[in-house]
């Protein structure tokens, strides 16, 4: 796997976070090489204030940072962490770290953007430059060729203004944007809505996966969280919105709620869906967070996991795993780790492996998605 990046002479040694022994996967990519390439052709004057959009592990923010001042803007605690730690590896100057719900800075003097996967949060991006840009501030976007549509394009001149595309470089393309649209279309911070058949209202920002309806593996799982006296305390890891949390949190009303995710959105979301729906006495703790990183051992009864199966745009079971090997970390003896997922991701197996073949059962399943309950027992002696 490749770890220096090398362009005009010179390198800089970039890895992902968190750091795997055996990592196939770069920290940058071809989009990351086409932006700085074009941006070095223009001359931007040094000293420069940029703000650079949802730098994945931080090629943009540390290349930059030498001859400008740089912000980075990122809904994800594990860019923030990958950026940081590749700056300090690199001994790059200090940067501005903001997340997507804190304001767009008063001076910046180009935007660079890795467009994003979600619409939703593309949208909500492009207004809030809009509302804060001056005209003559050029955005400049970068996506897979084939990942830039006719839509993404309208979404551009929709929300941000005059809009053009470069040709492609190692199928990758360059947006050119203008914040001159009128007139400004206003988005709406959040949505909200209720779940059906529940007694929950939930509130939902941008970035929040299935931000206008509940998904149907949360769907599927809200069936299926236990009811006992004796839980203590109750993690929901890769929390989203909150839902299953507030349902754990309705029929255990005993128990202690922590909610993690590594999306700054989903944990503001699932902080103000929990208040609202369980009440701001409850005791509960809403944390952006690499999964179960700094968690204590043998702290938990009960973790509830509906894991993502990508990264950015890169379909990978690395998170997932991390998930069931913190889980089992922070599970006392007997305790359960509860997992949802679709019927190919082949998750039994992969906890079979971590708890022991004896200690994991399939607790329902229909043609889509299988739910697992995996029992830790301290006297197994399983590895990862």
């Amino acid at each position: 796997m490749k770890t220096e990046l090398t362009l005009h002479d010179r390198r800089l040694l970039l890895t992902r976070f968190p750091k795997r022994a055996n990592e196939t996967l770069q920290a940058w990519d071809a989009g990351d090489e086409y932006l700085i390439n074009h941006v070095v052709d223009m001359n931007l004057p040094q000293g420069s204030n940029i703000l650079i959009l949802n730098d994945n592990f931080g090629a943009l923010s540390c290349w930059f940072s030498e001859h400008h001042h740089v912000t980075m803007m990122s809904d994800s605690f594990i860019s923030h962490k990958g950026t940081l730690k590749n700056l300090q590896r690199n001994r790059c100057h200090k940067i501005q770290f903001l997340n997507s719900l804190e304001p767009i800075p008063e001076q910046v003097d180009l935007v660079l953007m890795q467009i994003p996967k979600s619409n939703r949060l593309l949208t909500w991006q492009l207004a809030q430059l809009r509302e804060a840009l001056h005209e003559d501030v050029q955005v400049i976007g970068v996506n897979k060729a084939k990942e830039i549509h006719t839509s993404t394009l309208n979404i551009f001149e929709k929300h941000l203004g005059t809009t053009t595309t470069s040709l492609a470089w190692k199928k990758h393309r360059l947006v050119f944007s203008k914040p001159n649209c009128m007139p400004i279309i206003p988005v709406p911070e959040e949505y909200t809505w209720k779940v059906d058949n529940e007694d929950i209202t939930l509130s939902n920002y941008a970035n929040v996966y299935s931000g206008e309806s509940l998904d149907l593996g949360a769907r599927f799982m809200l069936e299926h969280i236990p009811t006992d006296p004796e839980l203590r305390h109750i993690i929901d890891l890769g929390c989203g919105n909150g839902v299953l949390s507030i349902k754990a949190g309705q029929l255990n009303p005993q128990a202690r709620i922590t909610s993690i995710d590594e999306s700054f959105m989903a944990v503001a979301s699932a902080r103000k869906n929990l208040e609202t729906n369980l009440g701001a006495e409850r005791n509960i703790q809403v944390i952006a967070n690499n999964c179960l990183d700094g968690m204590k051992e043998n702290s938990s009864y009960l973790v509830l996991c509906n894991p993502p199966f990508h990264q950015n745009n890169t379909i990978t079971d690395h998170i997932a795993w991390q998930m069931f090997c913190d889980a089992k970390d922070a599970l006392n003896h007997n305790g359960k780790l509860l997992v949802v997922g679709n019927r190919h991701l082949e998750y039994p197996k992969k906890l079979a492996r971590l708890f022991g073949s004896q200690q994991v059962t399939i607790v329902a399943e229909n043609n889509k998605f299988v739910i697992i309950e995996a029992i830790k027992n301290n006297d197994l002696n399983k590895g990862r």
